[in-house]
């Protein structure tokens, strides 16, 4: 990117899998955009774009360090001429009530000098719902569904509202559907009279895509906005709409066929996950990790490594550590929840720099955590966004990799139709 060059949009992810998701929306929309993983070294040359999302892996960490990382992001995308900034969550808020949405949240607010901020997770698109502030997939809440059991943040209480106040030092009010569908200037209302009564915070609902435009071109009056990659299609639109990005734009990723060894790795617990490794395991070979083999030592990913090594020049391979949710919480009893998710993250990374060592440059990756040890371990600094493979997935070229030219798909778990696997590889030649 040019010092001359002003972004149009600021976007901080906290994790790499919902960093993809909204580059992905982003672009899909008209802004000219780049992932990068981390905050960018200054001497790494990106091109001229309209959005750049800082890709974090500070979901699940200790909140102080999250908020460290975010505000270093934000000095970075400030510097670059973003008026405003999203902070991106997951679409289903995964957030304990020690954070790290609140705090990071009220860390942005106050180096953003809002008085407050509008929060959603609602992307109609992929049946996120907010109404009356409660999170909804598909038709039922949050609490209810089976995305209620993320291994490292679970969710049981639909009610965002609450779960917001509980981690964050700001009262947290609501902008209800019935005030949105009055239109820009009564939710501009609505938020005036909240922040004159001390709230800080305002969970607004959305329910349809159309909600999603009147909510980015609120958001925009504000240097600040907090919500999964919905939210980001608003704020995209509206700026297109104001002039102030260029629509359709070329994707910026080349057409050029990588070739050579391509490889998949399945972290990720969810029901979507488990069926796509069902269904791959129909046209590829596919290794299943053994988990307590895993947490004892570095020869389960070896032994992986080698079956892989055996197989790779006839076609693509999956490695699987994936569990039923049963099986996770029997494994994270004997081992504690953070030691056993650490242990499978880093096995994960040592297959994939395994697996780059061993030729491979396309290379498909399922889970949002996963992705993040991955990514880290490759030392990869920044993707351009190419082709979408399935709703919130694209395809992603490695920018600075020291590895040379490399094409991968980061998906966060519950992403993806049955045949996902399949799907990206034949996008990535």
């Amino acid at each position: 990117m040019t010092s001359a060059a002003k972004l149009s949009l600021g976007c901080i992810a906290d994790d790499y899998t919902g960093a993809s998701d909204l580059a992905n929306t982003l672009t899909r929309a008209g802004l000219r955009t780049v992932q990068t993983i981390g905050v960018p070294a200054d001497d790494l040359t990106l091109p001229e774009v309209d959005a750049v999302v800082v890709s974090l892996k500070s979901r699940s960490i200790e909140a102080g360090l999250a908020v460290t990382r975010s505000r270093a992001a934000e000095t970075w995308l400030r510097g670059r001429g973003a008026s405003h900034i999203q902070f991106k969550i997951c679409s289903t808020f995964d957030s304990t009530d020690a954070g790290n949405i609140g705090p990071v949240m009220d860390a942005l607010r106050a180096d953003s000098k809002d008085s407050i901020v509008l929060v959603t997770p609602a992307f109609p698109e992929t049946g996120r719902t907010v109404y009356q502030g409660n999170l909804f997939v598909g038709s039922v809440p949050l609490n209810e569904s089976p995305l209620k059991d993320h291994p490292l943040n679970p969710m049981h209480d639909s009610n965002l509202v609450r779960v917001l106040a509980r981690q964050s030092k700001t009262k947290v009010g609501l902008v209800d559907l019935a005030t949105l569908a009055r239109g820009v200037e009564a939710v501009r209302a609505k938020l005036a009279d909240l922040a004159g009564s001390g709230v800080g915070a305002a969970i607004i609902d959305a329910v349809f895509d159309r909600d999603l435009e009147t909510i980015g071109q609120v958001a925009l009056d504000h240097r600040l906005s907090v919500g999964a990659s919905g939210i980001g299609l608003g704020l995209a639109r509206a700026l297109v709409a104001a002039g102030k990005a260029r629509s359709a734009a070329e994707n910026a990723i080349s057409a050029a066929a990588i070739g050579g060894p391509a490889a998949c790795l399945a972290g990720s617990c969810s029901q979507a996950t488990l069926r796509q490794i069902a269904s791959a395991e129909k046209v590829m070979p596919v290794l299943h990790l053994d988990p307590e083999r895993v947490i004892a030592g570095k020869d389960e990913a070896q032994r992986a490594l080698a079956w892989t090594r055996e197989r790779l020049g006839k076609g693509p391979v999956l490695i699987a550590s994936s569990s039923t949710p049963d099986q996770v919480a029997a494994l994270q009893s004997r081992h504690g929840r953070d030691a056993a998710g650490h242990a499978i993250e880093q096995a994960m990374a040592d297959l994939a720099e395994g697996l780059v060592q061993s030729g491979v440059r396309r290379l498909v990756v399922a889970g949002g955590e996963t992705s993040g040890a991955v990514v880290d371990r490759l030392g990869i600094p920044g993707f351009l966004v190419g082709a979408e493979i399935a709703a919130g997935v694209p395809v992603l070229r490695a920018v600075g990799a020291s590895n040379g030219e490399m094409v991968l798909a980061l998906k966060s778990g519950n992403f993806g139709g049955p045949e996902f696997f399949s799907d990206a590889l034949a996008l990535m030649p």
